[in-house]
């Protein structure tokens, strides 16, 4: 897998055409789940997909299963959800990066580009949203890693565009 700066991976996207454009999945990295957020075709919109079981012995059958997602939905990166504290990288995001460096390890993403996003507040704003629901306490879970996802991507895909749309020239911030 190859990382990115931000701005770097939408450019990629834009020198493709609009009607060869692939999409993202934004990823919130867990302890126990992965949650994933699809963005529509014109990376304008993040949508709750799915969310994958982690475990350090599944690492190649996650791949694996990245690999079909990449092929059936036409993606073209990964948005990972990154904790930072401060502008400097948390505690939790030696997860994170590991995580990626198994993916990575496993050979089945060669070229497949990623980038890391700020993930701050988004498990926290989804587990608002959910708490009212009163839901059994699985099917919560993983209805909030899905929307924590979906919380990653949509922030990227805002902030891209946004840069995109005030004339930014994302060639320079690469």
């Amino acid at each position: 897998m190859k990382y990115l700066k931000p701005l770097a991976l939408f450019h990629g996207l834009l020198k493709t055409k609009a009607k060869e454009r692939g999409r993202l999945l934004g990823l919130d990295v867990g302890d126990k789940y992965v949650g994933l957020a699809i963005s529509d075709t014109h990376n304008k919109i993040a949508s709750p997909l799915s969310v994958l079981l982690r475990k350090k012995t599944n690492i190649d059958l996650m791949a694996t299963d990245f690999q079909s997602l990449i092929s059936e939905l036409s993606l073209v990166g990964f948005v990972v959800g990154y904790p930072f504290e401060r502008g400097r990288a948390a505690p939790d995001a030696f997860q994170v990066k590991l995580f990626i460096d198994d993916l990575s390890q496993t050979g089945k993403l060669r070229n497949f580009k990623y980038t890391y996003w700020d993930e701050c507040f988004t498990t926290k704003n989804a587990e608002l949203l959910v708490k009212p629901l009163d839901l059994h306490p699985t099917q919560a879970k993983t209805i909030t890693d899905k929307f924590a996802a979906v919380g990653i991507l949509q922030g990227y895909l805002d902030y891209v565009n946004r840069k995109l749309e005030g004339g930014t020239r994302i060639r320079s911030l690469k």
